[in-house]
């Protein structure tokens, strides 16, 4: 919403999710045309090898770019320790079926999230300025907050494993779930946005949790929930990354050691990552363009264009013809936007609002609204 503007933001959001449902039933009849029951699969019989280790390396770098005092309430420490007692298990399993059933819990706390912020909206919202141009239509970063929608939403990569787990999987059973999962997603995502802009406005942060005080308890139970979620729902990431790896290198099987060898590498791998990152807005945006675009919006459609027979007019490759440029503007337009005009990041400082007995808000211009917004506890002392 920052980056597109509110009303453009809106309609973005429904448009990265109509896409996404749109994209997800190709993908799954893409693979009943083909004959092929996995996205690798089905990109290896249209496009041959080297489609199939684009698909695979885009595949695997998904989870990679991510970013879930003491010592022993240092953020580092933490990392380590919730990874080798909680991600490293459930990473384990082999059966994506038990997977869905665990990150279920992680749906549960979404809506736990969700209500913290709706309720800080409200108690909160009132006491912040906005800042200038807050309603605007339309701002010139809308194409970065495609990417980041983009992330929101991808789950191509696993679909043909959840397809496959189905009981009597058929493309008409498929669309009816595609349809309600992405409906309740997208429902979710307008309220998260919503109530997130309206009370920061132009102060948002990449990561949401950013602009809440530390003294506020209620949100730091709602940053608790966040941990949970992120670790029942990484293990299914991290199943799609080891099986790509095992069907590019290890023909598709791992034996009991291989698997467990390999899950621990990828794992330490992506802990290693989270525990030099700590700045989500730039990860949402690079993982959106980058991976996200081509997995949602050109793969699929490409794949469908080449193996659907249909005539030329039929909707869904009228549809697939124009996903296809879009998704290309949005990853290189977008990966280009991302490094040179990042997303705020304030990770572990104090925002301005937070100290109200030492700010008036109505004698502070917009200028030191925006500086308040870089200026740790240390130099506060300034505006006393």
């Amino acid at each position: 919403m920052k980056q597109a503007g509110f009303p453009l933001g809106l309609l973005l959001l429904f448009w990265v999710s109509y896409i996404t449902d749109f994209s997800l039933v190709l993908l799954i009849k893409g693979g009943a045309l083909s004959g092929t029951d996995s996205y690798q699969s089905l990109v290896n019989k249209t496009f041959g090898f080297p489609g199939y280790l684009l698909l695979s390396t885009l595949q695997f770098m998904y989870p990679f770019i991510v970013d879930p005092g003491s010592w022993f309430i240092s953020r580092h420490f933490i990392i380590v320790v919730s990874t080798v007692t909680c991600t490293l298990p459930l990473s384990l399993y082999r059966d994506i079926a038990k997977l869905g059933k665990i990150s279920f819990i992680s749906t549960i706390l979404t809506t736990v999230i969700l209500g913290i912020v709706m309720t800080r909206a409200i108690s909160l919202g009132p006491n912040i300025p906005k800042t200038d141009n807050a309603w605007v239509f339309a701002k010139p970063n809308a194409i970065q907050a495609i990417g980041v929608m983009s992330f929101a939403f991808i789950c191509h990569h696993n679909c043909f494993l959840v397809y496959g787990s189905l009981e009597e999987p058929t493309v008409a059973k498929w669309r009816r779930i595609i349809h309600t999962s992405i409906l309740v997603s997208v429902f979710i995502c307008v309220l998260f946005a919503t109530s997130g802009y309206f009370t920061f406005t132009g102060f948002t942060q990449g990561d949401l949790f950013e602009n809440y005080c530390r003294s506020d308890d209620l949100v730091t139970f709602g940053r608790f929930c966040y941990g949970i979620t992120v670790i029942l729902t990484y293990p299914i990431e991290c199943f799609v990354t080891r099986e790509v790896i095992a069907n590019v290198f290890f023909g598709g099987t791992l034996s009991s050691v291989f698997h467990t060898i390999l899950t621990v590498v990828i794992v330490t791998a992506a802990m290693l990552v989270s525990l030099l990152i700590d700045c989500l807005g730039i990860v949402l945006e690079l993982n959106g363009v980058l991976c996200a675009a081509p997995l949602i919006f050109i793969i699929p459609s490409a794949c469908y264009l080449k193996l659907s027979e249909e005539p030329r007019t039929h909707s869904d490759k009228i549809m697939a013809c124009v996903m296809f440029p879009v998704g290309a503007v949005v990853m290189v337009v977008g990966f280009v936007m991302a490094i040179t005009n990042p997303q705020d990041c304030t990770h572990g400082q104090e925002m301005f609002y937070c100290f109200p007995d030492n700010i008036s808000f109505t004698n502070i211009s917009w200028s030191h609204l925006q500086l308040t917004t870089q200026l740790s506890l240390q130099n506060l002392s300034i505006f006393q």
